[in-house]
């Protein structure tokens, strides 16, 4: 996220875009990443549990993906362009759950959103919080197709760390005493 921690509001919904899938880029990707029959082959697809060529869910997972990189880089210039700072995100520690709901099929349009669903500070890295996000994607019948719960970092704008912890930086640094502890661990 491209805002700081305490910036972030809840439920709010960050649209991240559309893509339109077709035949011949679900067969590339499928060849390249997951070749089963039903993505990549159309006439044999046609025999498959789906009824004809679909998309790789990790197909509609990395476009969705993509779609989020673009938006929050383009909310990350929006801030500067409003002569705002933009927060620092993390990686992210995971997903909790995804879904693949409804096949995406050649011609499908597939629309992203993203949305905060909670957040808290981190127990284990001080000066981060953890934010937790619902990704949808509804294709152009307003099914849902997608769904995952992910899980981000991001920082802190006004985190200070505790004066031990200050202090024991400070202290690492020197190079004596920064061996000296170096050694002990």
């Amino acid at each position: 996220m491209t805002r700081w921690f305490e910036n972030i509001t809840l439920n709010e919904v960050f649209p991240l875009g559309s893509h339109t899938f077709t035949a011949e880029e679900i067969v590339r990707f499928a060849s390249l990443y997951d070749p089963q029959y039903f993505h990549l082959d159309p006439e044999a697809a046609r025999h498959s549990h789906f009824g004809g060529l679909v998309a790789s869910g990790w197909h509609t997972v990395s476009v969705g993906h993509r779609r989020m990189v673009d938006a929050l880089e383009a909310e990350e210039e929006r801030l500067r362009g409003l002569g705002e700072e933009p927060g620092t995100s993390g990686p992210s520690p995971g997903v909790n759950t995804m879904e693949f709901k409804v096949p995406v099929r050649p011609g499908d349009t597939v629309s992203y959103e993203l949305v905060v669903t909670d957040k808290r500070a981190s127990n284990s890295i001080p000066g981060w919080g953890l934010l937790f996000n619902s990704i949808t994607a509804t294709n152009q019948h307003g099914e849902l197709v997608y769904r995952a719960e992910v899980v981000g970092f991001s920082k802190l704008r006004d985190y200070r760390a505790p004066a031990g912890q200050r202090l024991l930086l400070a202290l690492t640094s020197w190079p004596l005493i920064g061996g000296l502890l170096k050694r002990r661990s």
